[in-house]
């Protein structure tokens, strides 16, 4: 398995004893993202927080960190992320926020250095399009949403 090294920058040490994201097991793919918050932070049922993380990174050009929901949070409490996968792109230098939903029917309360999210490196392929009158037919055709026709 390759290492793809990503570097990591604190922006407050008021958070310093928040841990870095890091696997938690060894067949871990994500690396679990904690909340940097001073204060616990009530999602109501229905609504959308952006949750600070207190880190910047430097993504290697080529690659991308995509943002994910933990399962956990989303089958015991309905909580999800928005625009998900999130993309952090290789030249973006800002805070990692997190944009959290909470799908569930009860209010859920996010503490200080809460596992929220977790994040993936990805390889990153660029495109070029290829302008043409004509493309080449396949099976399943135009058919839209829910048209594989497999039941």
């Amino acid at each position: 398995m390759s290492i793809v090294k990503v570097k990591i920058k604190k922006i407050s040490e008021n958070h310093k004893d928040i841990p870095l994201p890091k696997y938690e097991t060894a067949g871990s793919a994500g690396m679990d993202v904690r909340a940097a918050i001073e204060n616990e932070t009530v999602l109501e049922s229905g609504k959308v927080a952006l949750i600070p993380t207190n880190l910047k990174v430097e993504i290697p050009e080529g690659f991308e960190i995509q943002i994910r929901p933990r399962s956990g949070l989303a089958a015991k409490h309905g909580i999800g992320l928005l625009n998900s996968p999130g993309t952090i792109d290789s030249d973006y230098r800002g805070e990692i926020k997190i944009i959290m939903f909470n799908f569930g029917a009860e209010d859920f309360v996010i503490r200080r250095g809460d596992r929220i999210a977790q994040m993936i490196i990805s390889k990153v392929y660029r495109m070029e399009f290829d302008e043409t009158k004509e493309l080449a037919e396949s099976k399943r055709g135009s058919g839209g949403f829910g048209h594989t026709g497999k039941n």
